[in-house]
């Protein structure tokens, strides 16, 4: 049976290299892998616990479903005032109660350029909260690949081939251990 990987970017800029970063990321997925895109997050509600029960709000019922459909998650995300985008944290907070994510494979691609510690902050938020959504950290599918605003095709496609074998390793490693579990 194919894998299903999904993709969740912690931007909801039009444009965003992290986005690129994904879908770029997501064609390089192996032929056998079902590859989607979580696109809802500006959709979200604010997190609120006496939501998060029987009756959720219908963006949040479609993001647990397409969550517990992935054999795999890959993250890119930016990093603001030294932390996760709060629209990425709500869908984080939102994925907690629901278990969905519990065993499942992460990773996630750092595209910040600029230096090793650029989005740093964001990132180690991130390895913090996937812990507690009982998540599997898979450490070879979280890299840092920094990519330019010129290194994005007009198709919106990241153009170096370098950057390229990179993110297609990441997945690669992803994918398997997604299916090994």
């Amino acid at each position: 049976m194919a894998s299903r990987l999904l993709l969740i970017c912690g931007s909801v800029r039009a444009g965003s290299s992290n986005a690129a970063v994904l879908r770029t990321a997501g064609l390089l997925a192996p032929d056998d892998v079902a590859v989607s895109s979580y696109d809802e997050l500006a959709e979200l509600p604010h997190f609120n616990p006496d939501d998060d029960g029987e009756h959720l709000p219908a963006a949040v019922a479609r993001l647990r479903h397409q969550l517990g459909e992935a054999d795999a998650l890959l993250f890119s995300t930016p990093e603001y005032a030294g932390a996760l985008p709060g629209s990425l944290k709500n869908l984080l907070d939102w994925s907690v109660g629901g278990g969905e994510m519990s065993g499942k494979p992460v990773g996630w691609i750092n595209c910040a350029w600029g230096g090793p510690t650029r989005a740093a902050g964001a990132y180690a938020e991130l390895r913090t909260v996937l812990t507690y959504t009982d998540s599997v950290i898979v450490e070879p599918a979280c890299v840092q690949v920094p990519v330019t605003r010129a290194e994005i095709g007009p198709d919106g496609l990241v153009t170096d081939p370098a950057a390229r074998d990179r993110l297609a390793a990441a997945v690669a490693a992803l994918v398997t251990a997604g299916q090994a579990s």
